[in-house]
């Protein structure tokens, strides 16, 4: 039953994501650039085992591309190459083996890749290409440059049946018959971007045993998080029973525990690339972690350390390389019951130097603790990186580790990956105050150098969202907390980080520049406050959590006036501060202007742009928001701006067409222009009209008309 619903869900996967499957042949019909093919060969021979005994790749060659790019096996004589086209025009493959197989050696084939339109690129991110870092190396973008902001969720049992994967697409209310689609439209909704998962846990089960177990030699065989009401260990399978290796295993005694890692089930990943495939359809980058370090010490005692560990990195890997993805050789949430971390790296390195880093350009970096840089060093140690991460210390003493590696050479971008979760520390899961916490996470961790987004957790100590809790005994079910207020809240720091647009992948950590920026406790997530700047310090962008005092800011241009305007990270509102202009004096100190609510009863957000550059886009025609040009036809341009900016982030979201009419004969600017005119000039309008304060009114298409 599981092989045939598999097929016909993989059919319906086709068809969601419109990848082109190619058994040998050339393709007829052209795909789109940055869009999976999937090459399909089948062995002539027979092997003991397909996972060990073979490898297959093809040799792809395109526009300015030419790679090695390998497959895996799928089960039965079935292999599988899955590869994409990053630039448009007439890509060829050639296929080979070793052992040499007359059914996987020797083929051939040719497809065409065609661009996506700007609409199709608008309706869905991941259509823009992999995600690569920026020319100064601080930050994401896609491949056609569009920045990248990752705003991402911690779902780290994904792949099981705690996140339920269904065929149809009928919406379901977050309860316990909701699932993993429902999941995902809520954080669409919210604008999220990413999802955080660890490939497999197959060491995990509520196989009578304790959630930790060692071996008398103290061998940990794993490491797990228990299952509600039990002091057992979770169990980790997918929804038709299967995890990721077959059992028994090689450990003595717990052959039923350990699987033997050397003997992979396909049918599993099947599984998982259903979902794989879901969320690059909605816009979704799934950043991928293949293991768990708790696996670490078994799999280094009983099987060949580090090569059977590279075949599954690269096995993990093959499959979703043609996915818009991140990876990750391993979830090292702690070195505790884990193998050194100069293990893994040398695993990481080895993949890297028998297979080269992923053909597609994906991008590796890793859960860390307390960063990646202090685990593995910097590129010249463990080449592999292409980002960095701190994570798994939860108040802002931690965010200290991202300017390290902001300031790290070359650079490369960092982010919290696993930060303060909700309902950890002294907060009530879901509270005001667990908000405010993450928030503390959220602002201070990008300010201090984490330019590349920041991921989200929730779920407290007891488990959650993060850990998949659906057991009638879990205390927080996965749908309680996906809607507590603190994951609503991550889109208005995107809205404040990129309030001027790309301008943010310049900004350089530059809290000490406030003073005093260090009024709470270390180990707390209240009392400090954070700034980042552009080197040319015409724009500073600040933080102050809960009960931080009035403060000055130091560097700023000496003598110049700058626009101050407060944001409310809790609703996402600007307000503009009194007064709104402030000076420098001749040594560059500002005295800030006082918080909106004094005494400070919450968290405020603080951007200063300098008079010269309002001006300067006061006196400019255009301006650009949210990739839509604007065009002033007249009034007061700074001012409209300002007023109109947040409805134009939100159109543009929605993936609005914007016109203008001036008279009666429609008179519309090329897309994606918007005219701004006078309300009395828009009344023959035939679209949804939106007014602003200043008495002007904007005409939005949708994209459909």
């Amino acid at each position: 039953m599981g092989h045939a619903l598999g097929v016909a869900l993989l059919c319906w996967c086709a068809a969601l994501v419109a990848f082109a499957q190619c058994a040998a042949t050339a393709i007829a019909a052209p795909v789109h650039v940055w869009e999976k093919v999937e090459i399909t060969l089948s062995a002539s021979n027979a092997y003991a085992n397909p996972y060990t005994d073979v490898q297959v790749w093809v040799d792809l060659n395109g526009p300015g591309f030419a790679r090695r790019c390998y497959g895996f096996w799928d089960g039965g004589n079935t292999f599988r190459v899955r590869v994409l086209a990053i630039t448009p025009g007439r890509w060829e493959w050639r296929s080979g083996s070793r052992p040499a197989d007359t059914g996987l050696t020797g083929l051939s084939g040719a497809f065409e890749a065609v661009p996506w339109t700007d609409a199709e690129k608008q309706a869905n991110v991941c259509r823009r290409g992999n995600i690569r870092t920026t020319a100064n190396g601080h930050a994401f973008e896609y491949a056609d440059a569009t920045p990248c902001f990752l705003l991402g969720d911690t779902w780290w049992a994904t792949p099981t049946f705690r996140f339920r994967w269904r065929d149809d697409d009928a919406p379901r209310p977050l309860g316990p018959d909701a699932g993993f689609k429902d999941f995902v439209r809520l954080r669409r909704q919210q604008e999220f971007n990413c999802i955080a998962l660890i490939a497999a846990l197959p060491n995990w089960a509520n196989d009578g045993h304790p959630a930790t177990l060692t071996l008398p030699d103290r061998t940990v065989l794993r490491s797990a998080w228990r299952e509600a009401g039990t002091d057992r260990a979770k169990n980790m399978t997918n929804e038709f029973g299967q995890r990721a290796f077959l059992f028994p295993g090689k450990v003595p005694g717990f052959e039923g525990v350990f699987p033997d890692v050397e003997r992979l089930n396909p049918e599993y990943f099947q599984t998982l690339d259903w979902k794989m495939d879901y969320l690059n359809a909605q816009g979704f980058i799934p950043f991928i972690e293949v293991a768990r370090r708790d696996m670490g010490q078994a799999w280094k005692k009983f099987y060949p350390w580090p090569q059977s560990y590279v075949r599954y990195i690269q096995y993990v890997w093959s499959r979703y390389q043609a996915h818009i993805a991140l990876f990750s050789p391993i979830h090292f949430d702690t070195p505790a019951q884990s193998i050194p971390p100069e293990d893994w790296n040398r695993a990481a390195k080895a993949v890297l130097d028998q297979f080269g880093p992923p053909p597609f350009g994906t991008l590796v970096g890793n859960n860390a603790n307390p960063s990646s840089l202090r685990n593995w060093g910097h590129v010249d140690q463990a080449p592999w990186l292409g980002f960095h991460q701190i994570g798994n210390r939860r108040t802002h003493d931690c965010y200290a580790y991202l300017t390290e590696i902001f300031d790290a050479k070359p650079p490369l971008p960092g982010l919290n990956g696993e930060p303060y979760y909700d309902g950890m520390e002294d907060a009530a899961p879901g509270s005001e105050r667990a908000a405010l916490y993450c928030r503390s996470a959220m602002y201070g961790s990008v300010l201090s150098g984490g330019l590349g987004g920041h991921i989200y957790g929730a779920g407290g100590w007891q488990g959650g969202l993060w850990s998949g809790e659906v057991e009638a005994a879990s205390q927080y079910p996965v749908w309680d907390v996906l809607k507590w207020p603190s994951a609503d809240q991550m889109r208005h720091l995107k809205k404040f980080i990129l309030s001027e647009e790309r301008r943010y992948q310049e900004l350089e950590p530059a809290t000490n520049a406030v003073s005093p920026n260090r009024s709470g406790k270390p180990n707390g997530l209240t009392g400090w406050a954070y700034a980042a700047r552009t080197p040319a310090r015409d724009m500073f962008l600040l933080y102050f959590e809960q009960d931080c005092p009035a403060a000055t800011l130091s560097g700023v241009r000496p003598n110049s006036l700058y626009r101050a305007t407060w944001f409310d990270p809790r609703t996402g509102q600007w307000r503009d501060a009194a007064p709104d202009s402030i000076k420098a004096d001749g040594e560059g100190t500002l005295a800030l202007p006082p918080f909106p609510d004094t005494p400070a009863d919450s968290d405020w957000a603080l951007k200063l742009v300098s008079a010269e550059r309002a001006h300067a886009i006061g006196q400019s025609n255009t301006v650009r928001v949210a990739g839509i040009v604007l065009k002033w036809v007249r009034g007061d341009k700074a001012a409209n701006y300002r007023r109109i900016e947040p409805l134009i982030r939100e159109a543009a979201a929605h993936g609005a067409r914007w016109f203008a009419q001036r008279n009666a004969s429609s008179v519309r600017c090329a897309p994606p222009v918007a005219c701004l005119v006078p309300r009395a000039t828009t009344t023959s309008c035939r679209h949804a009209r939106r007014r602003t304060a200043s008495g002007l009114s904007l005409c939005i298409r949708p994209s459909s008309s």
